[in-house]
């Protein structure tokens, strides 16, 4: 049974995932540090984690199966969700694999390395409609290809 593990805080498509999960009945886990609203469904759960870095993270990751879906923007965190079979989506709509994964790490040590030096830079394009069409159609595309694996 493919699931979807939502790490919450600060996922601006979480609308999205609870019509596409309706859809096809798959059942969705709203991580998070803190409360937060979830509709009422008996496909929804809201998982909430304590306070410290990575604990929703580490909470994800020791779950995932193989062909579940995380969405995330957190690059470890995929990584490890990866390395577990599982596929992973960034709210923008970016897949992240295995192929992709050693990249998008090395770029964020790299983000990371610089500001510590002082050095500032971009925190990227603010999220637009066209991230919103582009993140609908390849959960689709997830959803649908994790259950014919």
């Amino acid at each position: 049974m493919v699931r979807i593990f939502i790490d919450s805080d600060a996922c601006p498509v979480k609308d999205e995932v609870y019509r596409v999960a309706g859809r096809y009945g798959l059942h969705v886990f709203v991580v998070s540090n803190r409360m937060i609203a979830v509709p009422e469904s008996p496909l929804i759960e809201r998982v909430v984690v304590d306070s410290g870095p990575d604990v929703a993270d580490d909470w994800i990751a020791e779950r995932t199966l193989d062909r579940d879906i995380v969405i995330t923007a957190d690059i470890p965190l995929a990584a490890r969700c990866i390395e577990k079979g599982s596929y992973v989506l960034e709210p923008k709509g970016r897949r992240l694999d295995r192929d992709a994964i050693g990249m998008a790490l090395a770029m964020r040590n790299l983000m990371t390395d610089l500001r510590s030096i002082g050095v500032m830079t971009s925190t990227g394009t603010a999220f637009g409609k066209a991230d919103r069409s582009r993140f609908l159609s390849e959960l689709d595309t997830l959803v649908v290809r994790a259950h014919k694996s």
